[in-house]
């Protein structure tokens, strides 16, 4: 058995025999295999998260599963489950896909307080306060 090429990386490294490689490494199909992240080496080298890594995400999206969507400070997208739009959390890494990263939250963040960027008119005093919002469940075609 060669050595698995993310044993200096891999928290889950472990070795059978003393110098005999990882016991997780196999090969399927002809790709080199972690099993126990159950997915292809080259996957898991080429993206810029790892299982088990924790990282801080803004959730800004919410995916058709539930999930809501993150991105890492490379713009890597991360689906956290329980965490829905406009919120921060720090949260570790589980699986690792080559698009995408799944992971669980761990904490809750406060969102850092962003510049008023609003004008004079349009604050929220000044609205009329009897519009009705496009896209309501009340005037869903705006009419």
């Amino acid at each position: 058995m060669s050595d698995c090429p993310l044993a200096d990386e891999c928290p889950h490294y472990t070795e059978r025999i003393e110098g005999m490689g990882c016991q997780h490494y196999s090969e399927r199909g002809g790709a080199e295999w972690c099993t126990h992240y159950e997915q292809p080496i080259r996957e898991l080298k080429s993206q810029p998260v790892k299982p088990g890594e924790e990282i801080v995400v803004d959730v800004t999206d919410i995916h058709e599963s539930g999930a809501g969507v993150g991105r890492t400070e490379e713009g890597f997208i991360v689906l956290v489950d329980g965490v829905l739009p406009e919120a921060r959390a720090r949260v570790r890494i589980t699986t690792v896909r080559s698009n995408h990263a799944r992971a669980e939250e761990l904490e809750r963040l406060s969102i850092p307080d962003e510049e008023e960027t609003e004008t004079e008119t349009e604050s929220d005093d000044e609205r009329p306060l009897n519009r009705q919002r496009l896209g309501s469940r009340d005037n869903f075609w705006g009419s």
